[in-house]
């Protein structure tokens, strides 16, 4: 028997619908409700209070759309796209729905599509756990994730800290000394006074410089022996 368990909004601007997909919900063991709402305004604030792994969510709602609603979210939810028109099911795509049905719904294909979620759920877990600790960091007003083992090192920069990481580049508005702290001290070294490096990204090294990745950056010679200590536990 499979014991993952999705929680759920549903999204839908007519209460007869609401009501039937609320009762498909409750009567599924691996399905959990949390919240039902008739328009996605309030949907938005209720995500960010609580974060669910699924919305069976309408496209045709007053005020903001279905659509409109995810493009307004940055944490996407699972998304199982209920409606009565079948013209937007290209455009659905788009936003890598799970599954879309249409009104009204039959038990057979809510019973799929909840199995599709389920099953992109525990890749999504696996993946997760795969690329292991992260951490969030707010950077052009978003908050991103980062995964600890793609940080390759930190920079100085000012009031603001640089992160590299394997994909991309962010900006932080931070302290040195604050990542520092909150970074596992047995991956992480402070090598210099503008410099964290992840230490299982680190190449190659002498007294004045670190190289990884092509990159060579300062070495403090106060630090030398740290970094010494540290590599050693690789």
């Amino acid at each position: 028997m499979n014991n993952t368990i999705l929680t759920c909004f549903v999204v839908d601007d007519s209460s007869i619908q609401r009501l039937a997909i609320v009762k498909m919900i409750e009567g599924h063991p691996n399905l959990r409700l949390i919240g039902e709402f008739s328009n996605a305004i309030e949907t938005k604030i209720a995500l960010k209070e609580q974060a669910v792994a699924l919305i069976f969510l309408d496209i045709e709602m007053p005020i903001l759309n279905g659509f409109d609603l995810l493009d307004d979210i940055t944490e996407k939810p699972g998304v199982i796209f209920v409606t009565g028109q079948t013209k937007y099911a290209f455009k659905a795509f788009d936003y890598a729905a799970i599954d879309y049905l249409q009104k009204p719904i039959k038990k057979d294909r809510f019973l799929y599509a909840v199995e599709r979620a389920i099953l992109a759920q525990k890749m999504k877990t696996e993946l997760i756990e795969d690329r292991g600790e992260f951490i969030f960091v707010k950077s052009n007003l978003k908050k991103r994730k980062v995964y600890l083992k793609e940080l390759k090192y930190i920079q100085a920069l000012g009031d603001y800290v640089k992160l590299i990481t394997d994909e991309d580049n962010l900006i932080v508005l931070s302290t040195m000394k604050s990542f520092e702290s909150t970074l596992p001290e047995e991956d992480f070294l402070r090598i210099h006074k503008s410099y964290i490096v992840n230490l299982r990204k680190v190449e190659k090294f002498n007294s004045k410089a670190v190289e990884l990745s092509n990159e060579v950056l300062p070495l403090s010679r106060n630090r030398k022996s740290e970094l010494v200590e540290a590599l050693s536990q690789f």
